[in-house]
């Protein structure tokens, strides 16, 4: 099979769980004799650009850093987009897979993907699951689990709350766009027409959701959740399907069981992630802080200080956690040493205040045979058991998180050691790709005409 894999950044500026999830999986789909190519945007470049990651060919095609209000809504296409066109066009792929959708990779390129290919597919990792979310974290007003059902007002008046107008002023809104809808490409750019047309904005997202679902062979969720959501916005239950996501490190040693080696002091907590609010490494850091200096632990913090969100967020951190040297900013971990730096946490924290589509850190810890304490959001609750090989706490609630880390540094024979007898073994993207392979299969055998 000839499999493209389209997604919104990559490798080398971009380093995410999505481009990590896409070369590991085209990887095992080339073994596996398969022929991938990655396709992706490029902000600010003014041609097509091709290279090789891991074996693989990529072909980045230029798109605005700055763009319309009406390409940036995907009102209209982006500039640049028919550069994707020419790239599927030579290529002629059997599948194409969607990885991300967003500014120039919506449904104008799926359009083409289903013109120039047998079957055309998604796999959806963020939280905006396609256009549902506009927010993209499902974050109620950002403090409260979403129910995941896209209303415009509802929807409008969060994403206006969340570009900084209080509650009821974004309800307000949200209620005077009504009167708005239809009228996007009519009325000036500008903060306050933009304000206004976030209704119809909510509309039009619905419009671009239930076309992307007629377009699609399948979309694939990451997790039960997402996909039930997919399904309460009526998206067609038969093309939706379940992929749970997994280890990349399908060898890796697991630490020695508490019987040969019980957990000692000081406690070692992990975070392994972004340095960004909505991972909740704000409320980590306050939980730290509160805590006696006579409490014997560590919190090492792994993260890319990217861009100056991370940088912000670093420096937020910093300034929490004052000089408690508890608390350390670390360097990313390379993939090749994830296994070993996972076994070497006695506790995996994963403090998220948004929708984990997994995350695959979980997986990764749990390959090394550390226990995991994560949110009762998103898929963790799908993957952590509360009590038996973890726990779940409230997001955002950092004076839990304070109470927990204090039970597991005085009683870690009853916490972090019970847990690690019971780790599971967690899925590997061996077994993912081969999910994905008799998809593909299944799509192709449905889009090709029996012979008589």
């Amino acid at each position: 099979m000839n499999i493209v894999h389209a997604l919104g950044w990559y490798f080398p500026e971009s380093l995410g769980g999505t481009e990590v999830y896409v070369a590991s999986l085209a990887g095992r789909l080339n073994a596996a004799g398969q022929n991938c190519t990655v396709v992706a945007p490029l902000a600010g470049a003014h041609e097509t650009e091709t290279y090789i990651h891991q074996s693989i060919p990529v072909f980045r095609y230029p798109i605005p850093s700055v763009l319309t209000r009406a390409e940036a809504q995907g009102r209209t296409r982006v500039r640049g987009g028919k550069e994707f066109d020419e790239i599927v066009r030579s290529l002629r792929p059997d599948i194409v897979h969607f990885h991300t959708f967003l500014a120039g990779l919506g449904v104008d390129e799926v359009r083409t993907a289903k013109e120039y290919s047998t079957a055309v597919v998604a796999t959806n990792h963020l939280a905006s699951l396609g256009f549902i979310c506009q927010r993209g974290t499902l974050m109620r007003w950002g403090t409260t689990a979403c129910d995941g059902i896209c209303r415009p007002l509802k929807c409008a008046s969060c994403e206006l709350q969340h570009r900084g107008l209080s509650r009821p002023l974004a309800a307000a809104v949200g209620l005077a766009g009504f009167a708005f809808r239809g009228s996007a490409l009519a009325l000036p750019e500008g903060k306050a027409t933009t304000s206004l047309l976030m209704t119809d904005l909510i509309y039009h997202n619905q419009r671009k959701q239930s076309e992307l679902m007629s377009l699609l062979d399948r979309f694939v969720f990451l997790n039960r959740t997402a996909l039930d959501m997919a399904i309460a916005n009526g998206g067609p239950a038969g093309k939706l399907s379940l992929n749970y996501l997994g280890t990349s490190h399908e060898n890796a040693e697991r630490k020695p069981m508490p019987d040969l080696v019980p957990t000692g002091s000081p406690i070692r907590i992990g975070y392994v992630g972004r340095f960004t609010e909505i991972k909740g490494v704000l409320d980590l850091a306050r939980a730290v802080r509160s805590l006696p200096r006579s409490l014997k632990f560590t919190v090492a913090m792994h993260g890319r200080v990217a861009d100056s969100e991370t940088a912000r967020t670093v420096a937020r951190l910093r300034e929490i956690a004052g000089d408690d040297p508890r608390l350390t900013i670390e360097a990313p971990i390379a993939g090749a040493d994830i296994s070993r730096a996972m076994a070497s946490f006695d506790v995996l924290w994963v403090p998220s205040i948004w929708f984990e589509n997994g995350p695959t850190v979980v997986s990764e810890a749990f390959a090394a045979g550390t226990p995991v304490i994560g949110t009762t959001i998103g898929a963790m609750p799908e993957l952590i058991r509360h009590g038996v090989d973890g726990l779940l706490l409230e997001p955002g609630d950092w004076p839990s998180i304070a109470r927990t880390i204090q039970r597991i540094v005085e009683h870690p024979a009853d916490t972090i050691d019970s847990w690690r007898r019971r780790v599971p073994l967690p899925r590997t993207m061996s077994r993912i790709t081969e999910d994905y392979l008799m998809m593909y299969r299944e799509v192709l055998a449905e889009n090709t005409p029996a012979v008589a």
